[in-house]
């Protein structure tokens, strides 16, 4: 099991930038796809951003290709996710999520393990 702890949201203004970490307990996390999702009021949890295990594939949503990059650190095990070029419709609460696979997944309900979730503002 592992547990996750993200940090790193805020207020910013459009634009802006942020970068979000996740923060990740046990000694397995090189085994686990780490995504992130996010959840904006009224909305459904969707996939932003995942990571294979060793770092070396990345996927996106469509909507925030070339504005944000997810990147993990094995040895410390955090995984991040750089915002830049921050939009207004960015605003939701993101999630850290991690899942046992030896490919990456943009589906929520693949994912066994979820952070509490970090707030992100962006005021235009």
């Amino acid at each position: 099991q592992v547990q996750l702890v993200e940090s790193g949201g805020g207020l910013v203004q459009a634009g802006g930038s942020l970068r979000l970490s996740c923060a990740a307990s046990g000694r397995t996390f090189s085994t686990y796809v780490m995504g992130w999702f996010r959840q904006a009021p009224g909305k459904e949890r969707e996939f932003v951003a995942a990571i294979s295990r060793g770092g070396s594939s990345t996927d996106y949503a469509d909507s925030v290709k070339g504005r944000f990059t997810i990147s993990r650190d094995n040895a410390k095990n955090t995984v991040n996710l750089q915002m830049n070029s921050l939009k207004s419709e960015d605003t939701a609460v993101y999630y850290c999520a991690a899942v046992r696979s030896s490919t990456l997944l943009s589906s929520r309900s693949r994912y066994e393990y979820w952070g509490q979730g970090t707030q992100v503002t962006v005021s235009s």
